[in-house]
C-alpha cells in the first residue's frame, strides 16, 4: 500500500521531470526530446526495481531491515504504476489522433 510519503515523493519527482522537460512553456523548444525523457524514466524505473531486488536479497541474507525492503518495494510499485499510467495515456492520445479526420 502506498503511503502519503511515497505519493508525495512520486509527485515531487514528476514535478521535477516536468520542470526539466520544459512542459508548460508554450512552443519554446526544450532541451530534451520525448524519446530521451521516456528512456530516462524507464531507466529510473528499472533502477528502482534493481534496488528493490538488492534489498530483498540482502534481507534474505539477514543483512537488511524489513522496513527498508518494504519501502524499496513500495517505491518500485509506485514507479511502475506511474509508468503504466503514462503508457496508457500515450496510447489513448495516439488512438485519439488516429481517429481524427484528415
Amino acid at each position: 500500500m502506498a503511503t502519503p510519503t511515497i505519493a508525495a515523493n512520486a509527485y515531487a519527482n514528476l514535478a521535477r521531470v516536468l520542470e526539466n522537460s520544459g512542459a508548460g512553456k508554450g512552443s519554446e523548444p526544450s532541451g530534451q526530446s520525448f524519446a530521451s525523457l521516456l528512456k530516462d524514466t524507464v531507466g529510473s524505473v528499472l533502477e528502482s526495481g534493481r534496488k528493490s531486488d538488492a534489498q530483498t536479497v540482502a534481507m534474505a541474507a539477514g543483512k537488511a531491515n524489513v522496513m527498508d525492503v518494504v519501502t524499496a518495494v513500495a517505491d518500485t510499485d509506485v514507479a511502475v504504476s506511474t509508468l503504466v499510467s503514462v503508457r496508457d495515456r500515450v496510447i489513448a492520445a495516439y488512438e485519439d489522433i488516429m481517429k481524427m479526420p484528415i
